[in-house]
């Protein structure tokens, strides 16, 4: 029988239980000095053995991490001794664990001493840990359902598949490098001992920006499941945040992603691809433009699953896999609940990390709330890729999270009875405490800090419905001419411009008119009037008086019938009030056609006043010559032409400037949107033509002036053509302005953004 252990190994286990027992709880870090014991024969191995769960507990929850050097200056007993090479091998895996690249040269450098044993540790592919309290874990635990899955090793072959490296390691699952034999192809293989639905939900998926899987084998005969799928060499966004954290904020740029992807490539033997446009694209980006890049496709991702009724649900950067190029790839949907397999309980299916969670999923897994997994749909995933994202912009989460502790911890160390950590989280969500806006760099666009902020509003409703929005809010993000039109810098003239509608576009339209009207009184009293009978002559001027004044006023009317509506969706949109699809849509479709309107209007006010003055002319007895009629009508549609080309451009200029840019943060743009750009851009290209053909016309109709009444509107003839030629160029250069921010807000709405 057993004599059991030795009484000094019972004393250690002890002293590192209570240890870990104390990072384990709510409370602070605990000081592992006040653990050690004063007797000199347990201070020693029991200072090691705190050393490695504090390096554990610091690394793995991102608590502080601190490397061996900095133990040593603290704790100058333990520069005594050479540092026992078990110890340090700890510390390597568990900075591995942690996302950050480690070199084993780098440890083999440092401890020449124990070089030798250091190499046997690390070259193993394999982390065990050599710390009491998991051995002692380990061996109180009840043994596994089957020993396979721990006894598989690089250099063996299972079914199809020769494993040649290790590329992940869970609780359940095991990933490795492996070549398929049958299609001489490297895959990812993921063998697990878990019957989940991962394969059913994730074989039906054909997208550009998750993992491809390709089949699953069951071996029924080991109890294993073979999962294999695309191979993504570039590491994951948790390898990126760790040199998030390593670098300067005014050193972060695209390049940062692509250094973090090259070692990545160089530890596990791949060639960085030579020649690339999607790395020219991404070198060139600033870092907050980078996260935009990422956060773009990765919405689409999402969008594409949300479609197919599947949920994510443990978004992380663990979880997201990097192409050579820096291209991002959802993985890792074991976790998934499937709306289309009946069924299923979605409680089953839970994980992820807390502190990457939604409100509505901390609270579907929390005991005394009333949450369920049913309450969930993608908004709840597009949360978690904000968190994600924001702690890639800025090195940190977007909740301090650390007064509960472990932050970054599986569910599998967070029980769902954990109602401490999860009410502390929940508090901070809803809303008790903002997002750390003050951790945004400072080149962060206002576009992208809008749409992180939207994303983690604490309600459902309030953020984005789709993934397809989240992401076209990301093409903002990456257009900077589009994302100064639709997020313009604080005291900006555009900002203050928006609340100015009514007064803005009476100016646009009643100006050209007015210049209109003078001409044409010039015109009319000079060649028409003065040549009529007196009594004709007062009847004249009576008339077109009473109409002039009629169109006017119909005019204005006509005008605030319609900016009422896009006034109205703006400025309820500016108070928070929300709207849905099908009005933001009839908004953005007024506000397109509104240069239209106007100057169809303008066009119809001149041409039936044209019409009436004569014949009203004529039903009052005046005597008024046939070709006096036709001169007067003639004079007519030029003013006419000056009262509509110029509105058209200032009207447009402002709507596309000013207006239809309040509406692109609010609800998905369809492709009708892009089609009415475009068609706008075509319309103004028809105006430029006739603002060209003013003086023309001015001219032309010169030539129907009898000879001697030419010396009297010499003066008139030549303020149109100067007019005329310096109101073109204002014309041609608003064209020019209209045209970018047409092709720029086109590239938003089509889903094709460019940087500049």
């Amino acid at each position: 029988m057993s004599s059991g252990p030795p009484p000094q190994s019972t004393a250690v286990g002890d002293i590192v239980g209570r240890f870990t027992a104390a990072w384990e709880s709510s409370g602070p870090a605990p000081d592992l000095t006040d653990y050690l014991p004063a007797d000199p024969a347990l201070r020693r191995v029991s200072l090691i053995e705190l050393i490695k769960v504090d390096l554990e507990k610091r690394w793995l929850r991102g608590d502080h991490p601190k490397r061996l050097a900095e133990y040593r200056d603290e704790l100058p007993e333990l520069g005594r001794w050479p540092l026992p090479p078990d110890l340090i091998y700890e510390e390597f895996h568990l900075r591995r664990r942690s996302g950050q690249p480690v070199d084993a040269s780098e440890y083999t450098r440092t401890f020449p001493a124990q070089a030798d044993e250091l190499e046997k540790l690390l070259s193993t592919g394999e982390y065990h840990s050599t710390s009491i309290h998991h051995l002692e874990h380990t061996s109180a635990a009840p043994p596994p359902r089957s020993t396979e899955l721990g006894d598989l090793d690089v250099g063996q072959r299972v079914d199809d598949f020769d494993l040649m490296t290790v590329l992940g390691r869970g609780a359940f699952a095991r990933v490795f490098l492996a070549r398929q034999r049958s299609m001489q192809r490297l895959v990812a293989v993921k063998i697990s001992e878990d019957h989940g639905t991962e394969p059913q939900t994730l074989a039906q998926f054909d997208h550009d920006y998750i993992v491809r899987v390709f089949d699953q084998r069951l071996l029924a005969d080991r109890m294993l499941r073979l999962l294999y799928m695309q191979y993504v060499p570039g590491g994951t966004l948790l390898g990126v945040v760790a040199r998030v954290r390593e670098t300067a904020p005014g050193l972060r740029t695209g390049l940062l992603l692509l250094e973090a992807v090259d070692r990545e490539l160089v530890s596990k033997g791949e060639i960085r691809p030579s020649e690339s446009r999607v790395r020219e694209e991404v070198a060139a980006l600033s870092w907050p433009e980078t996260v935009a890049w990422l956060g773009r496709r990765l919405a689409e991702a999402l969008d594409y699953a949300g479609k197919h009724g599947v949920l994510h649900r443990d978004i992380k950067p663990a979880n997201v896999l990097l192409t050579a190029e820096g291209v991002p790839k959802l993985a890792d949907f074991n976790i998934s609940f499937s709306e289309t397999l009946p069924g299923t309980s979605p409680v089953a299916y839970f994980g992820g990390s807390l502190a990457y969670m939604s409100p509505e999923q901390l609270e579907a897994i929390h005991p005394d709330r009333p949450g369920t997994a049913a309450d969930l749909d993608t908004r709840s995933d597009l949360y978690s890729l904000a968190v994600v994202l924001w702690e890639l912009l800025t090195g940190r989460k977007p909740f301090d999270d650390t007064p509960s502790g472990d932050t970054d911890a599986e569910l599998g160390t967070h029980p769902p009875g954990d109602r401490t950590t999860l009410d502390a989280m929940l508090e901070r969500r809803r809303g008790r405490h903002e997002p750390a806006i003050a951790d945004l760099p400072a080149d962060c666009p206002s576009a992208l800090r809008r749409v992180l902020l939207k994303s983690l509003e604490p309600e459902p409703a309030d953020r984005f419905s789709t993934g397809a929005e989240m992401s076209q809010q990301f093409d903002v993000c990456l257009d900077a001419h589009a994302r100064d039109l639709v997020d313009p810098p604080p005291g900006s003239w555009r900002l203050r411009m928006r609340r100015w509608t009514h007064p803005i576009m009476f100016l646009a339209i009643a100006v050209p008119n007015l210049l209109a009207i003078l001409y044409s009184y010039q015109h009319n009293t000079t060649l028409i009037i003065s040549k009529l009978p007196p009594t004709a002559q007062s009847s004249f001027e009576r008339i077109t008086r009473i109409d002039y004044a009629t169109a006017f006023v119909i005019g204005v009317v006509g005008t605030v019938s319609m900016t009422l509506y896009l006034t109205t969706v703006a400025g309820g949109l500016r108070k928070g009030k929300a709207y849905d699809g099908g009005h933001l849509a009839r908004a953005r479709k007024d506000t397109l056609l509104l240069g239209q309107r106007c100057a169809l209007l303008c066009l119809g006010l001149w041409a039936v006043t044209g019409i009436i003055v004569p014949a009203t002319l004529q039903i009052s007895g005046s005597e008024v010559p046939w070709n006096t009629v036709v001169h007067f009508t003639a004079a007519q549609l030029v003013c006419g032409a000056i009262a509509v080309v110029y509105p058209f451009f200032f009207v447009n200029f402002y709507a596309v400037r000013c207006l239809y840019p309040v509406f692109l943060p609010h609800g998905e743009i369809s492709a009708a949107d892009a089609r009415m750009l475009h068609r706008l851009g075509r319309r103004s290209m028809f105006f430029l033509a006739a603002a060209a053909a003013v003086p023309l016309l001015g001219v032309a109709g010169a030539t129907f002036i009898p000879a001697e009444d030419l010396p009297h509107v010499v003066v008139a003839l030549r303020v149109l053509c100067v007019g005329s030629v310096f109101a073109f160029v204002a014309a041609y250069w608003l064209f020019r302005l209209l045209t970018d921010d047409l092709h720029a807000l086109s590239r938003v709405v089509s889903g094709v953004p460019r940087h500049e």
